[in-house]
């Protein structure tokens, strides 16, 4: 396999805003600076939002012409001229009233919108004394402090106004800006390197996936060679979840309302799932969009001892969620994916050695698919000011308080995610930073109190009573479609051997070597190597050519020469030319290198 693209020049640092004070200032001013430029040039567009995000930042217009290339170029000009007149960034605090009145002034009815959900004081910033917003900043102190060759305007999308596909579409303008033009470079070299990798091009160059409108969007549709891929890595963790002592189960893909409202997931989630006949009833039924409750009603079908405990419940099972249409990504946003769903119900005292068991499961997992490298724990733990979770103060203190004592004992760097808990219990996220920078939540496992409390699971303890036991929600994949987007954008297609749909292809020099090459083949096919003949007639080049196309681990040329030495002239992407080696050989070293997921 090709090694991950590292950023080339790596003494280039690229932060996150979040990271960095310094650009959450220049970021948020730049905003309001793209803001003012727009008004100058567009005056009936209206300004809604324009916060600052990871890379950049972004408002929202409501404009009555779509904005276009040119009218990018053409803001990007004006946003240069407001930064070379160095106009001042002064602060205001006014009373709500003479806010409203402002604003009144203006014509700007999203402005009165957001006036209303804020709280006093009142914060306006100013540029200059020639526009201003409603803003909490923080801000640099003149335009001057941003370097006009250090931003960049990169598009334009549709938003609606609060997320809600039922009010306004606005239209959306994203830029990027650093502190430095030298970051501004770096940042659009990985841009271009994350266009190359984008799993949905390679997807399609690979044959590995498609979507269909006849079907739906956010629905994919598995090729063969896909589904090869999908099923290796389904086959890898059920292979470990067995090792270490789970039982796999399956459930339906629908189920009675009535499920989903004791868990809770109705109540909270009503508007993301999909609902079917009678949904409004008691009668009626949903898609699966958790399979939790499912699970759950395994562990209910009889009265559980405590010797049956920690019971562990694993399945591939596919949810369903709505997703709204301009959220969809490719792999990484769907409405219908697939999760490496397990579900522990353990007693109090099991509670700590099972979670540890979970984490190290899931770290060998990450070291397994080359993730292990640069990744983040976070412990999503609730909002106390929030009202979107369930249970008692006391259940929550008690898992947050395990997961705690986890990360302590595996001595493992971590750090809060304050209103990032599931609605029914706490979790510790792997977040991992891919090839490009990129981070993503994969690996989870949550400990939970209160689903057990609401669907009133019992075991029978040693002592004869009736106790409640704990529930560990985990899934090392989180999901596969999700990682799989993922994987191919870090691998950038160069899937390592064991995970390659083809892990081997055969060249035939001429007609006179197909007989061979295919009896070759089912020595391969017989060891359980993914194999195909190459029977297009091709000239040989252009047979390679096609091979490192196809991003094929190993290639093997099968000429006169090696039909009569009953051997195979090898090529591997990882190494290139390997020379001529007994097919024997090369069985026993491909298949070893397979089963010890190493390259040729």
């Amino acid at each position: 396999m090709a090694s991950s693209a590292q950023p080339a020049n790596s003494s280039v640092v690229l932060p996150r805003t979040s990271e960095s004070e310094d650009l959450k200032r220049i970021r948020h001013t730049f905003s309001h600076v793209m803001a003012m430029a727009v008004q100058k040039l567009f005056p009936k567009a209206q300004v809604t939002i324009g916060p600052w995000i990871d890379y950049g930042f972004y408002y929202d217009f409501d404009s009555p012409e779509p904005f276009t290339e040119q009218d990018l170029k053409a803001i990007k000009k004006e946003m240069i001229k407001i930064i070379n007149r160095k106009l001042p960034v002064v602060k205001e605090t006014v009373s709500r009233a003479e806010a409203e009145q402002r604003i009144e002034a203006l014509g700007e009815p999203y402005k009165l919108e957001i006036l209303a959900d804020l709280e006093d004081p009142i914060t306006l910033y100013h540029l200059g004394d020639e526009w201003w917003d409603l803003c909490a900043g923080p801000h640099v102190a003149t335009t001057g402090d941003l370097h006009p060759k250090a931003f960049d305007l990169e598009s334009v999308a549709g938003a609606y106004w609060r997320g809600d596909e039922n009010r306004a579409q606005l239209q959306r303008i994203y830029g990027t800006a650093w502190e430095t033009p030298e970051q501004l470079q770096e940042y659009k070299r990985r841009r271009e390197e994350a266009k190359r990798r984008d799993h949905r091009k390679l997807g399609k160059e690979l044959g590995l996936f498609i979507f269909a409108d006849e079907v739906g969007p956010g629905l994919p549709l598995w090729t063969p060679k896909g589904t090869i891929l999908r099923e290796t890595l389904e086959n890898f963790l059920k292979q470990e979840q067995v090792k270490r002592g789970y039982q796999p189960v399956v459930t339906p893909h629908i189920g009675r309302v009535d499920l989903f409202k004791t868990s809770g997931h109705w109540q909270k989630y009503k508007d993301d799932l999909f609902p079917m006949m009678g949904a409004e009833e008691d009668e009626g039924f949903v898609l699966k969009a958790m399979n939790c409750p499912f699970h759950i009603q395994l562990y209910k079908a009889s009265l559980r001892s405590y010797r049956e405990l920690p019971m562990r419940l694993a399945e591939f099972g596919t949810v369903y969620r709505y997703e709204q249409s301009g959220e969809l990504g490719g792999l990484t946003r769907v409405r219908g994916f697939t999760q490496d769903d397990a579900h522990l119900f353990v007693t109090p005292e099991q509670l700590d050695d099972e979670f540890l068991k979970v984490v190290d499961l899931i770290q060998s997992t990450l070291r397994a698919l080359k993730l292990d490298q640069s990744f983040r724990a976070r412990l999503s733990f609730r909002d106390p000011s929030a009202d979107k979770y369930i249970g008692s103060e006391a259940a929550w203190s008690k898992a947050e308080n395990a997961i705690r004592r986890a990360v302590e004992t595996l001595g493992m760097a971590h750090f809060e995610g304050v209103g990032e808990a599931a609605f029914y219990g706490p979790k510790l996220d792997f977040i991992v930073r891919d090839a490009l920078d990129r981070e993503w939540q994969l690996g989870t496992v949550q400990v939970d109190y209160n689903l057990p409390e609401r669907f009133n699971l019992e075991y029978v303890a040693e002592d004869g009573s009736r106790q409640r036991p704990v529930m560990i929600h985990r899934a090392p994949f989180g999901s596969l479609e999700r990682l799989i987007g993922i994987l191919i954008e870090e691998y950038a297609g160069d899937f390592p051997l064991w995970l390659a749909p083809v892990q081997l292809r055969l060249l035939p020099v001429t007609e006179e070597q197909v007989g061979f090459a295919q009896s070759v083949a089912d020595q391969f096919l017989t060891q359980g190597v993914r194999v195909e003949v190459d029977t297009s007639g091709d000239r040989l080049g252009k047979m390679v050519r096609n091979g490192e196309k196809a991003k094929v681990p190993i290639m093997a040329v099968v000429g006169a020469k090696e039909l009569e030495a009953n051997a195979l002239s090898i090529r591997t992407r990882a190494q290139g030319e390997l020379g001529v080696l007994p097919v024997a050989d090369v069985v026993q070293r491909v298949t070893g290198a397979i089963a010890n997921r190493e390259d040729f």
